[in-house]
């Protein structure tokens, strides 16, 4: 079974440039995505490479090898089911689930994880709206848009949360912005930085900055 270390790097290799459209992860985001040096992201990166897991050419950068999506996408599952689990089941807030999830995603097993699956009814989201790759691992997403992109005046659905640090999501939940909200962009403006929205129900208007509304992922 590979390390929490292995683990950590593939996934957050995945997860980058899952983000992208193209091309290869550079070691600077690496690095910036596992809070280490450059040089600590390198040296790892080279024994994935070694291993199989990843390409890697230096000063162009990483990209993972069909081992190395598979590993990614069962690490992604891990997490996300204990993420549903921990909200749906055991009662925590959406909010906390993210840190117990990085620690409890090496240590659950296989067995333990189907049978967690099979008792939640094999959901297909996790509480960030974040979807859950398949034991198969298949993952399908969902046609999204940020608060930035999205049309104005039309009536959305909030679908994802990209962001997962705890004191971002206790905002976004203080405003109500959860996945599963059906809200309207009334207004928009780059040069001021600003996004406004109206939430259908109730009427409850917001102004969010452009790093914030980035970060709200929404659908029709």
């Amino acid at each position: 079974m590979p390390s929490a270390t292995v683990e950590d790097y593939i996934k957050h290799i995945y997860l980058v440039a899952e983000k992208r459209s193209s091309g290869d992860v550079t070691m600077g985001q690496v690095a910036e995505a596992l809070s280490v040096v450059p040089g600590t992201a390198t040296t790892m990166v080279k024994a994935l490479s070694d291993a199989g897991l990843v390409q890697y050419a230096p000063r162009v950068g990483v990209q993972l090898t069909a081992p190395g999506r598979k590993l990614a996408l069962h690490v992604l599952r891990r997490h996300r089911l204990i993420e549903q689990f921990l909200v749906e089941v055991l009662g925590y807030d959406w909010s906390e689930v993210h840190d117990e999830a990085e620690q409890m995603e090496h240590v659950v097993s296989d067995l333990l994880l189907e049978r967690m699956d099979r008792y939640l009814g094999h959901p297909t989201e996790d509480p960030h709206g974040d979807p859950i790759p398949s034991a198969e691992g298949k993952l399908v997403h969902d046609q999204v848009e940020s608060l930035v992109e999205c049309p104005l005046d039309t009536t959305l659905t909030v679908a994802r949360i990209s962001d997962q640090d705890t004191n971002f999501l206790n905002y976004i939940s203080e405003a109500g912005l959860n996945p599963g909200i059906r809200l309207r962009v009334t207004a928009r403006s780059l040069s001021a930085e600003s996004v406004c929205v109206e939430l259908v129900e109730g009427a409850v208007r917001l102004s969010l900055g452009l790093g914030a509304a980035a970060k709200v992922l929404v659908r029709l």
